[in-house]
């Protein structure tokens, strides 16, 4: 019923950037919380950066300043651009939510399928 569907990634050579983009779509009356993760090889998955709908935003010290998430509260997407990367950012990027579904009583988290992001030396 709740769908959040990824797109951006990709292979970069490093110092590039990228452009990630994330859609919910269904049943949605409310998202308090958009935001991205990601996970690498062998690695536990990690919060990259986080937006609430009131637009603070919060970051993971290894992507501060190069980083700069941003949102569209009324299209229900989230977007992550990605400046200066590096070869220790690659991991599989996922997309994330808290929000009330339609006819559901408490918050609850989604999740996308994930997209690959690559850095190269």
């Amino acid at each position: 019923q709740v769908q959040l569907v990824e797109s951006g990634g990709g292979l970069v050579q490093a110092g590039g950037p990228l452009r990630l983009s994330c859609a919910a779509s269904g049943s949605i009356f409310s998202i308090n919380v958009m935001g991205w993760y990601r996970q690498a090889p062998g690695k536990q998955r990690e919060s990259v950066a986080i937006v609430t709908s009131g637009g603070d935003t919060n970051y993971a010290d290894s992507v501060k300043g190069r980083f700069t998430i941003s949102r569209d509260n009324a299209k229900n997407t989230v977007s992550l651009q990605m400046n200066s990367l590096k070869p220790e950012d690659t991991a599989v990027y996922y997309c994330y939510a808290l929000m009330f579904a339609q006819g559901m009583g408490r918050l609850y988290p989604y999740w996308g399928q994930g997209t690959q992001v690559t850095v190269s030396s």
